[in-house]
């Protein structure tokens, strides 16, 4: 570049040092503010360098033949009028991303599979993502750890149990995204699979409620005495079946963040440390829907009068241990 590029350069530089240090004087908060960042940002930088490298030879080492992760052709990156339509399940166990890898489109669908409950990064340095393996492999996996220009599938899809345990592991999966790639949840590509909680059939008819309304409608529509199935998970479901719930007909619920949401507020709010009231009203609301879920099942496994029937035997049961004693 020339001098008179120089200059200008020259002048643009002052022109800022001196306005941002008259601002920072000024604003002694906002100075605190930036000063606080940038030695977080530091103290980041300096403790995953020594591990950075180590770990990201290891995740192409893994790549090449990892057992979790079952890959698709296309991906986002590629230039395919399909590209758009890439997805990756992040799945529970073997045996749910069994169905879905067995009922998937190859060609778009790919499937990663934990190996149970994820670890509470809220709070935590990004230092932890390169220490666990699981975290390690999955933002490799997605090709994120740069920054979501070059994310691999469009769609990541967060497919759970629908009960508390499926539930935890959502929350647990949002928060690593937020915490760490709010790029990904703010540009709209994190969801939640939708898979029906009954079958209802008869000899001619099969329908899929995703909702106990949905079952009683659909209960009417085939009497008299159709035959009703409750999946409890989805490795309770055949690849038959999965492939009309992954296919064109599959319901996502979208994870989104609007722009007045602050992450720093919503975090700590969910999985930061709350007060004692605020942590009394969840444990209350947390078994009130553990007793809801399993009397759902029961009712729907033994009937009103059945669950009558047990409690009676269960009483008895327990005097007669009351007695012996």
């Amino acid at each position: 570049m020339g001098p008179e590029g120089l200059s200008v350069r020259n002048y643009v530089n002052d022109f800022l040092k001196t306005h941002l240090d008259n601002y920072l004087h000024k604003h002694p908060e906002t100075a605190d503010i930036f000063l606080k960042k940038i030695l977080e940002s530091e103290k980041e930088r300096k403790a995953i360098s020594g591990i950075q490298k180590i770990a990201r030879e290891r995740a192409k080492k893994a790549n090449l033949h990892n057992r979790k992760l079952r890959d698709c052709k296309l991906h986002l990156t590629d230039e395919d009028e399909r590209r758009l339509d890439t997805t990756i399940f992040i799945t529970e166990g073997d045996s749910a991303s069994g169905s879905i890898t067995k009922s998937r489109d190859v060609s778009t669908q790919a499937v990663f599979s934990l190996k149970g409950k994820p670890l509470n990064t809220f709070g935590l340095t990004k230092k932890i993502v390169y220490e666990n393996e699981e975290f390690n492999l999955l933002q490799a996996a997605l090709n994120i750890e740069d920054g979501i220009e070059n994310l691999r599938y469009n769609n990541v899809v967060i497919a759970t149990d629908a009960d508390v345990d499926g539930m935890h592991i959502r929350l647990l999966l949002i928060t690593f995204f937020l915490q760490f790639f709010p790029d990904l949840v703010r540009n709209g590509h994190l969801y939640i699979l939708q898979t029906p909680l009954f079958r209802v059939r008869n000899k001619k008819e099969t329908v899929y409620c995703y909702s106990d309304e949905e079952r009683q409608k659909a209960i009417k529509k085939l009497n008299p005495n159709p035959e009703i199935t409750r999946f409890k998970g989805l490795g309770e479901i055949s690849p038959d079946e999965f492939k009309h719930f992954i296919g064109h007909n599959m319901r996502l619920d979208p994870v989104m963040l609007n722009k007045d949401d602050s992450i720093a507020r919503l975090l700590p709010f969910y999985m930061g440390k709350i007060p004692q009231n605020g942590r009394n009203l969840l444990l209350i609301i947390f078994v009130l829907k553990k007793i809801w879920w399993k009397a759902h099942n029961y009712i729907y496994l033994y009937g009103r009068s059945g669950i009558k029937q047990r409690i009676r035997i269960q009483s008895k049961r327990r005097i007669g241990r009351r007695n012996y004693r």
